[in-house]
């Protein structure tokens, strides 16, 4: 499978996920709740990558990338918590589009600390991004 057929599964993966998260939310502290779903991430990232390649590979891995790792793993916990929260208080059809901004985040960025070229067909997709998350979020 190829970069594409990888990004519409997450893509799909990811719809489900906010609708799972929004009806198993109901009631009890967000906080909790991404404390229950981290856990259940945890469990599967790790049998998946203990299955797919050598256990031993993780004492590999030099102090840069444990650090970007890290680093990216305090941003996805900070990430899911806000997430669980607004799914606590907010519609997951308005909630889902506005946390895809995280696209038009992730362009700005790339081209900001990756040297990610800013061209005029990126500045215009993030624009219909945007446009579309406000729109689905207005309602």
């Amino acid at each position: 499978m190829n970069w594409l057929t990888w990004s519409l599964l997450s893509a799909l993966f990811a719809g489900l996920t906010a609708i799972l998260a929004k009806i198993g939310v109901t009631g009890i502290d967000s906080n909790l709740a991404t404390a229950v779903r981290t856990t259940v991430v945890l469990v599967f990232a790790w049998s998946v990558a203990l299955v797919t390649g050598p256990a031993g590979a993780v004492f590999t891995l030099s102090r840069r990338t444990w650090l970007f790792l890290v680093l990216s793993g305090l941003a996805t916990g900070l990430s899911w918590l806000c997430y669980f929260r607004a799914l606590q208080l907010g519609e997951a059809s308005k909630v889902a589009p506005i946390d895809k901004l995280s696209v038009v985040f992730v362009l700005v960025l790339a081209a900001l600390f990756l040297g990610e070229p800013l061209t005029l067909k990126t500045g215009l997709g993030g624009s219909l991004i945007a446009a579309g998350a406000i729109v689905l979020a207005l309602k």
